[in-house]
């Protein structure tokens, strides 16, 4: 029997993908769009091709969170939003209602805990599959054949590529259950987390398909050259600070409820109610005709098409 899917849908990271990957684009009263716009054409194609049973989208929340209060530096870097990518932000919290899909949200957590409390609540119910849609590789660490998948977003917004256990070994050499510890060692620029100097991803692999872990690294320090040796005694406080930066909370204090009350809840007028508000008619045409039967060639003049070339089994067409 197919498993019936739950879909966890990073939010922020989906609207700040289509913010910086299209053009602007505003609504006939001038109201910025591009964002809404491409998560909605995202949705559209998502719940065409492989359409969940049950759903829901986790927000970030603008309060400092338990990252930020154990390190102040916590991305730090970033510059602030635009004003035209925060409206959208606070936007989608409509959006995604008008796709049927509930809202959730946690002060001092990250979407990035909330989706990992959804999927360690639901991930063993009979018969559920939890597909994560995701616009980063965070959440990567939650992947678990057969009940836990990541449908990342490639470059820009067009396509995805599904991550199971095999795919991640792939991408890193290592099982989802390391890549805590290989970010601990590599860090994450995009979050201002360090790492540990002078250690890169291929470095950070080898290390830990040998010993399995960085508390495995530090118990066999005599198995270490000299100089990987001295980086990991003089940077231990930053690489298990960076590992608990890195960690996603699977018991985050949110209230989640029943399976059933994240079933999919699709009205076809409210959605194309939300589409006529901001003037997406390329959308409305698509949702129009999302159930039209393929068209039948019914000439025999034509010279046969050429085969096309096959994309590769993971990846997806968003648009």
């Amino acid at each position: 029997m197919t498993p019936a899917t739950l879909l966890l849908i990073d939010a922020n990271s989906l609207i700040h993908r289509a913010f910086h990957a299209l053009p602007p684009l505003t609504s006939p009263d001038g109201t910025p769009t591009q964002a809404l716009y491409g998560v909605s054409s995202i949705l559209l194609k998502i719940l065409k091709e492989s359409p969940p049973i049950y759903a829901a989208a986790l927000f970030d929340r603008p309060e400092p969170t338990f990252r930020k209060k154990k390190y102040d530096a916590y991305k730090a870097q970033r510059p602030p939003a635009p004003d035209t990518l925060i409206s959208q932000i606070i936007e989608a919290h409509h959006l995604f209602p008008a796709f049927g899909i509930p809202v959730f949200e946690k002060a001092g957590y990250e979407a990035d805990d909330l989706i990992a409390t959804f999927a360690e609540k639901f991930k063993y119910e009979e018969g559920i599959r939890v597909v994560i849609l995701t616009g980063d590789m965070d959440t990567l660490q939650l992947v678990e054949d057969p009940v836990v998948a990541v449908r990342a977003l490639k470059t820009g917004v067009s396509d995805t590529i599904t991550f199971d256990e095999a795919g991640v070994r792939a991408k890193y050499g290592l099982p989802p259950s390391s890549l805590i510890d290989y970010k601990a060692l590599v860090g994450d620029p995009s979050d201002n987390i360090k790492g540990l100097p002078g250690v890169g991803p291929k470095t950070a692999a080898e290390l830990l398909q040998k010993f399995g872990s960085v508390k495995g690294i530090y118990a066999h320090p005599s198995d270490l050259s000299p100089g990987v040796k001295e980086k990991f005694s003089a940077h231990r406080e930053e690489v298990t600070l960076a590992e608990e930066l890195v960690i996603l909370d699977r018991h985050a204090p949110v209230e989640i409820g029943s399976l059933e009350s994240l079933r999919l809840a699709e009205d076809d007028a409210q959605t194309l109610a939300y589409f006529e508000k901001f003037g997406f008619q390329r959308l409305t045409d698509r949702f129009l005709k999302r159930n039209d039967p393929p068209p039948i060639e019914t000439s025999t003049s034509r010279p046969p098409k050429k085969p096309e070339r096959a994309k590769p089994a993971s990846t997806q067409s968003m648009f």
